[in-house]
Order: structure tokens, then C-alpha cells, then sequence
């Protein structure tokens, strides 16, 4: 029995298992998808033929049987997907991986008992649980909790620190060694401001303008992202930290006087939300990504993944203009500010109308209002992300992160100087629409790696004035084959006059070396893109240099870098200091 996860990509999908198999078992540390409890979730794939019903009857008897001996209380959810089901139940925080453990214990009785055979040895294993969870439990930890929760403060933690409050108002204590609640000074503990930010795409970007807000309003800013953690204008670590572990990281920071944590899909499904409570999150969209993963198989799935973060946000910040969003938002129990480029939006009108908050582009103007008050921020062609208007897509982003910090207390004249000061350079957004005007040729480095994203680029494209289009293109292995040929298909669409496929071999994640390329090669050809449009390439790094080699002035290459964006960033910088040309060998 282990209370680790195993990785994803190693195995087969649900649909695939032929037997009965527990695929992974792992803890939940705060409120996720299924409800609001932390506790242990089991990941089960169903064979041909198998009663589901039956299946979770014969866990659920034997999980009830442990846990009433071991003094639990008994509280179960089950959620069926195509192929398997989810089995979860819930458990102090104290006593998660031992949770871990008793999960796997009922299941492989469970097992047991359907195939008919005893169990061997099923008294001993469940002493040796009992032990397990003897040895876990930690009755301070869960008299702070219960405390903090009654002051309206937040605890969060791992299993070396555990936090009280948060940043510049919090304290941390060894995990090991935790205080009486006595003994704990709780008149200066308190949550500083603190936002959440979800979405498939455009997360990274929303929170590094909220930083570049927070700075303006002379705060201390502490943000976690895919990129980094950062407290201020230090880099505490380069690595994603876009999970629960990346906010548990700022939120420690004494210097931390206000909050930004990306929260990615991963991290909510494999622990749930890292704190209890939260000022605002934003939701930015929800589109198609990483289907078929913990449980997770259509967009309405999704879509409920994203909105967990609810469950921790006294304030929701929700962009009316993406369709799942919209519908799921205009469902929620939470106070909500509506995003909108649409200032004739209804359910947005409707929303301010009703004293409600919006952020809204009117008449070339980003716009903060409520049923009172109007404040106008900001043209759209000050606003340097944006591309004066081109690029839609960080438009959305931008009226997040002001909605969100508006919320969170930050003065208006910050939010402007946030926004017209923030450029997505590779310093400060990595790998998001970094521009490079390379002797007339117009290179922009992206992360776009789904058909959402991909849209939104092509989209921006379209308005941009160029001569000729050049797209590099590839996916990372963990992708169905559903995924990377509608990845290839919008590539098609657009009619590119050169798409460079490239090999990610960094990134193969459990497939054959070339197999992806060769489904987005047949891909493009079978939608009509001509053999002398397509090109491939050994890595991301060579299939940049190759779309630099075709290049003339006036052209326009989307270079979209995953696994090598370090490195053609560093290129194309070099080539703009060098003030190189088109048609001159690159270095």
C-alpha cells in the first residue's frame, strides 16, 4: 500500500484496462471536485463487464468496516466516467495518508471478496493502518485548524511548515512541532489580500499583471505560476509551481503582502485547493485540454474542475465571453464580477444594472463599474499586451487582473500603471506573445499548446499585417490522438505558406519517438496543406532556426515553444542585438 501516485502517462487509459484495476490512489488535502472535504480518492478502472454498482458496494462495505474500527467517521462519494469510476471518502487532516492507505486496504479486500477468494491476512494488515495512523495523527494541528477557521484566518501547510494567516501577517511553525493553541499570539495574525487564478489558458499572464498592479500600489507582491515563484522582484525558484505546493510557498513569505497563486488543472485535481479561503479568484475560460486524466472526460467536467476554486473565493471574478464559463458562472453562490469585451452584453448590463461589478473594453476604453460608480483605466492601445487590440485574448486578461485586483483593494491609479507598464517581454511572461522585430521579420514566441489557445494566435495573426505566415508546430505525447489532430486541423485551416512540425522528444510522455509528428504531418496533408508547406524538424530549437532560414521582411513566424523555450528566446535575442538580417546565416 502506497500512498504515492504513480505517473499518468504510464498508464492505460480506463477504456483500455481489461480487468478490474485501481490505477492510482492519492490524498486530497483540501476541498476539490467532488465536495468541499479533504480525505483520499481512488482511481478505478472497470473491466468488460463489470457491475459498477457492485464494484463500489463491495469497497464502500469494507472501507465502512476499517474506518468504524479504526474510530472514522464513514463519509463516502462515488463518481462513474467512461471506463472507470471515482471512490472518495473523507478524513481529518491529520490522518490523509494513512487515508491513502486504508483506501487501498478496502480495495484490495474489495477485490478480493468479488473474485471470491479471503483475503490473506486482512486482521494484520489493518493493525498495521492502525499503527500507521497512530503514528500521523496530530490532535494540535487540528485544534489550530478548527481555531483559525473560527478567527476567519487561514491555515495551510505541508508536512515540514505549517502557516497561520498569511505572508506579512502570518506565522510559521515546524510541522513536527507545532504550538498549543494557547500559545499562539492570534491578535496579530491575519490573511493578507490573496487571489486565486484558473482557466486552460492565460493564467500566467493575468497573474503577472496583478504583480505589476500590486507593485504599483508600493505592496509587496508574492506569485506563483508555471514559471516561478516569486516574492517581490526576486525568483525564489524557476520550476511550475502552479499547485498547491507553489502557494503554500508565498503564503510562508514573510515579506508577502499580497497574494497571487496560478492554480492550475493538475494541482486541483491531484490535491485540491492549497488554502480554505481566498478574496477573489478568477476564472478566465475552459477549454479542451488533458482529457481522459483523473477522471476528467468531457468539458462540462472540466468546467467543475476549474470552479472549485469558488469553494475557497468570497469573490468571483468570471469572463462572460467564454461560452463555459458563462453558463456555469451564472449558477454560482458567490458575488461575481463579470468580464466582458462586449459592452452590450446582456447578461453583463443586466449584472451592473443590478448593483452588480464589471469590467468591460467600451468604446476603446477598459472600464471598471458597478450600479454606482464608473472608472475609466485605460485605451486599448495603451495597453502594451494587447497589441493595440490585436491580441484579443490578453484584453480578457487584462480586464481579469484589474477586476480581480479591484477587489482585492488595490487603488485605481495602480491598476493603470499595471497595465500600461506591463510588457510580455521574456523577462517578465516568458514564452506569452514575446515580440521580435528581426531586420522586417515579425517573430512572436508563444506557449499556445491546445486548440483554445491556438485559436486566440491565429486569430491575432489574421490582424497583424504580414506577407507570409510560418507556424511551428508539435505536442507533447499525453495528448489523445482526438487532441493533436485538432490541433493540426486549425493549423490547416488558417493555410500557413510554412508550418514546421517539430519533434519534442522531452516531451513523449509514454508514445513512439515520431509518432505524434507523423499524426500531424498526415493531418495537415489530408486537410489540403501542400507537401512544400510542410517541413520537419529534430527539436523545437532547429525547427525555429528553420523558420528563421525560410524567412523574409514582412513575413510572420508563430513560434510556439514548449520544451526548448529557453533556448530560442536566448537565440532570438542574440539575433535582435546583432541587429541580424533575413537571408544572413544565424549564428
Amino acid at each position: 500500500m502506497s500512498a504515492g501516485c504513480a505517473s499518468l502517462a504510464s498508464r492505460k487509459p480506463p477504456t483500455e484496462v481489461d480487468a478490474l484495476e485501481l490505477l492510482e490512489a492519492r490524498r486530497l488535502t483540501g476541498a476539490n471536485w467532488l465536495w468541499a472535504y479533504p480525505g483520499a480518492i481512488l482511481e478505478v478502472a472497470l473491466g468488460a463487464g463489470e457491475d459498477a454498482d457492485e464494484v463500489a458496494r463491495a469497497w464502500r462495505t469494507e472501507l465502512t468496516a476499517g474506518l468504524e474500527a479504526l474510530s472514522l467517521e464513514v463519509r463516502t462519494v462515488r463518481r462513474d466516467y467512461p471506463g472507470g469510476m471515482s471512490l472518495a471518502f473523507a478524513a481529518p487532516i491529520d490522518a490523509l495518508y494513512s487515508a491513502v492507505s486504508i483506501g487501498e486496504l478496502a480495495w484490495a479486500a474489495a477485490q478480493a471478496r468479488l473474485s471470491g477468494e479471503p483475503y490473506p491476512n486482512l486482521a494484520q494488515a489493518w493493525k498495521a493502518v492502525e499503527q500507521e495512523l497512530i503514528a500521523e495523527r496530530s490532535p494540535r494541528l487540528v485544534e489550530l485548524a478548527e481555531e483559525a477557521a473560527r478567527r476567519g484566518i487561514n491555515l495551510c501547510g505541508d508536512d515540514e511548515w505549517t502557516t497561520l494567516g498569511m505572508g506579512a501577517h502570518g506565522q510559521t511553525y515546524d510541522t513536527t512541532d507545532l504550538p498549543e493553541v494557547t500559545d499562539v499570539d492570534w491578535d496579530r495574525l491575519a490573511d493578507v489580500p490573496c487571489a486565486m487564478v484558473t482557466g486552460t489558458n492565460g493564467k500566467s499572464t493575468t497573474v503577472r499583471m496583478l504583480v505589476a498592479m500590486a507593485q504599483a500600489d508600493g505592496r509587496v507582491p508574492g506569485a506563483s505560476s508555471t514559471d516561478w515563484i516569486q516574492v517581490g522582484d526576486e525568483l525564489l525558484d524557476k520550476d511550475d509551481w502552479s499547485g498547491p505546493g507553489g502557494a503554500r510557498a508565498v503564503l510562508k513569505d514573510p515579506r508577502v503582502e499580497v497574494a497571487i497563486l496560478e492554480t492550475a488543472r493538475g494541482g486541483l485535481l491531484r490535491r485540491g485547493l492549497a488554502v480554505p479561503r481566498v478574496d477573489v479568484a478568477v476564472i478566465i475560460n475552459v477549454a479542451t485540454d488533458h482529457m481522459g486524466e483523473m477522471g476528467v472526460h468531457s468539458l462540462s467536467d472540466l468546467t467543475e474542475v476549474k470552479f472549485v476554486v469558488r469553494r475557497a473565493a468570497e469573490h468571483l471574478v468570471l469572463n462572460a465571453d467564454d461560452p463555459e464559463v458563462r453558463r456555469r458562472g451564472s449558477n454560482v453562490e458567490r458575488p461575481v464580477t463579470w468580464v466582458s469585451l462586449d459592452a452590450e452584453d446582456r447578461l453583463v448590463r443586466e449584472h451592473q444594472k443590478a448593483g452588480g461589478r464589471v469590467a468591460l473594453v467600451e468604446n476603446g476604453i477598459l472600464v471598471l463599474c458597478d450600479g454606482t460608480m464608473r472608472e475609466d483605466l485605460l485605451p486599448v492601445e495603451r495597453v502594451p499586451v494587447a497589441l493595440g487590440g490585436a491580441a484579443r485574448y490578453n484584453l480578457t486578461n487584462a480586464l481579469c487582473a484589474a477586476a480581480a485586483a479591484w477587489r482585492m483593494g488595490l487603488s485605481f491609479d495602480a491598476i493603470r500603471a499595471g497595465l500600461a507598464g506591463f510588457e510580455s517581454d521574456p523577462i517578465r511572461n516568458p514564452g506569452r506573445l514575446n515580440s521580435f522585430d528581426l531586420g522586417g521579420v515579425h517573430a512572436l514566441v508563444d506557449f499556445a499548446h491546445n486548440p483554445h489557445g491556438m485559436r486566440a494566435l491565429f486569430e491575432l495573426a489574421d490582424a497583424l499585417p504580414h506577407q507570409r505566415l510560418a507556424v511551428l508546430l508539435g505536442q507533447a505525447g499525453d495528448r489523445d490522438d482526438a487532441s493533436i489532430i485538432e490541433l493540426a486541423q486549425i493549423t490547416a485551416e488558417t493555410r500557413p505558406d510554412l508550418v514546421v512540425v517539430k519533434h519534442m522528444t522531452r516531451h513523449l510522455r509514454g508514445r513512439a519517438e515520431g509518432e505524434v509528428v507523423r499524426l500531424i504531418d498526415q493531418t495537415l496533408r489530408q486537410h489540403g496543406l501542400a507537401s512544400s508547406a510542410i517541413q520537419e524538424s529534430p527539436s523545437e530549437l532547429e525547427a525555429a532556426r528553420d523558420a528563421l532560414t525560410w524567412a523574409q521582411p514582412g513575413d510572420l513566424l508563430l513560434l510556439l515553444c514548449h520544451a526548448e523555450r529557453d533556448e530560442v528566446l536566448e537565440l532570438l535575442q542574440r539575433l535582435q542585438r546583432e541587429n541580424w538580417q533575413p537571408g544572413s546565416p544565424l549564428p
